[in-house]
């Protein structure tokens, strides 16, 4: 990979694991159902006028839109909102690349190698060590219903792979026209419409800052650059990147707001990325292996 897309990815990464602390700004000022339907409301407009609609049926765009954009981010914001710090989301978030090997088995009929097996045993051990460490770090209301954002990341990841190629950044944008209606209905039903007129009255600038990194920086600027990755080198060179979200993720938000992760969460975030980290190369081994031979 030349030094100039190197880079490249190394920003998105550093966008991306930043995102987690602005999330968790933006959400000191903004209820989280309302948050996530004013991210994906300008995500989508003006841009669906510029970009050309992608290459397949509204039926994958809305199950798309339900599941990596509304589901993801609903349960992701409302997690955040409820005691999941932003260094730990970032971590327990990437549990996605489990679940979606797990969700390849059951609708897509794949195999589980013996690589994949010891990453999703090493990341279920780290997972339950974090989860373990409820009321203390964080709430374990919070650390499940990340762990759902996970799922949903996961159950849209194979929506995507039925999609098959088309352009990524028209499909970010186009399925962002799904999300806004749940996300709007939902806030109106249980945050409920005076905490949204209030919210919307004192908007700070804290807050409108953090929503135009989420709509911009963070969506539209890291997918642009990602999908042009992933269009100029394999995915197996580009998609080993994103381990180091969290890395930023918990990085930022030790800086920002002082986060620190206790010895047994740690160890059980450590774990993780190393189950992660044999998810995604093991099958390198074998490879080499099999090339000395």
């Amino acid at each position: 990979m030349p030094v100039r897309d190197l880079l490249l990815a190394l920003v998105v990464v550093i966008t991306w694991g930043v995102n987690f602390v602005v999330i968790r700004v933006a959400l000191d000022g903004v209820p989280p159902l309302l948050l996530g339907g004013l991210r994906f409301l300008f995500v989508a407009i003006p841009a669906v006028f510029l970009v050309r609609r992608p290459a397949t049926s509204w039926r994958w765009l809305l199950l798309y839109g339900l599941t990596i954009s509304f589901g993801q981010f609903a349960f992701l914001f409302l997690g955040m909102h409820l005691g999941m710090p932003a260094g730990l989301a970032s971590l327990v978030l990437q549990a996605q690349a489990l679940f979606t090997s797990l969700f390849a088995v059951v609708f897509l009929h794949e195999r589980l190698r013996v690589h994949n097996l010891a990453g999703l045993l090493l990341a279920a051990a780290g997972l339950a060590l974090i989860g373990a460490q409820g009321g203390q770090s964080m709430t374990l209301i919070g650390f499940l219903l990340t762990l759902a954002a996970a799922s949903s990341w996961a159950l849209g990841n194979i929506v995507i792979r039925r999609i098959g190629r088309v352009d990524p950044m028209a499909l970010v944008i186009w399925a962002g026209l799904v999300p806004p209606l749940p996300f709007f209905l939902t806030s109106w039903y249980f945050e409920g419409p005076q905490r949204i007129l209030d919210a919307l009255a004192q908007l700070s600038l804290a807050s409108v800052l953090a929503l135009a990194y989420m709509i911009f920086v963070a969506t539209i600027l890291g997918y642009t650059i990602w999908s042009r990755l992933l269009a100029r080198h394999p995915a197996g060179l580009v998609a080993p990147f994103s381990l180091l979200v969290p890395v930023v993720g918990l990085t930022a938000a030790a800086v920002a707001f002082g986060e620190r992760l206790s010895p047994a969460t740690f160890t059980g975030a450590f774990l993780v990325l190393i189950g992660l980290a044999v998810n995604v190369f093991g099958h390198l081994v074998g490879t080499r292996g099999a090339t000395r031979r």
